[in-house]
């Protein structure tokens, strides 16, 4: 269940607060032991760049975690914040239900 009135932890705030801050890692090392520049990470980081699949399956082999956790995150953050606007814009509440019958018959 999604948070109704406050934004999940985008996973670049988890993989900051959770991982990177409890060890002492910083993000240049972090990157260079992922493979990736630093560009991409800091964006993750800084919440301007979306967890891909890839970086998800990097993330997962580095930190112990599944890839699941780190798309998990970030559908969770994309739908939370994909409401906000639908939400700002009156476009949620446009939408019509419609009524699906099952099976044929």
């Amino acid at each position: 269940m999604l948070p109704e009135n406050r934004a999940p932890f985008h996973p670049g705030e988890l993989l900051l607060e959770e991982f990177l801050e409890p060890v002492g890692i910083t993000q240049t090392e972090f990157a260079r032991k992922l493979g990736v520049d630093i560009q991409r990470l800091n964006g993750i980081i800084r919440g301007r760049r979306a967890v891909s699949a890839e970086t998800a399956w990097l993330l997962s082999k580095a930190l112990g975690t599944s890839p699941e956790f780190w798309t998990n995150a970030q559908a969770r953050w994309d739908l939370w914040k994909a409401r906000q606007e639908l939400n700002a814009t009156g476009r949620l509440k446009q939408v019509q239900k419609v009524t699906v019958k099952v099976g044929h018959g």
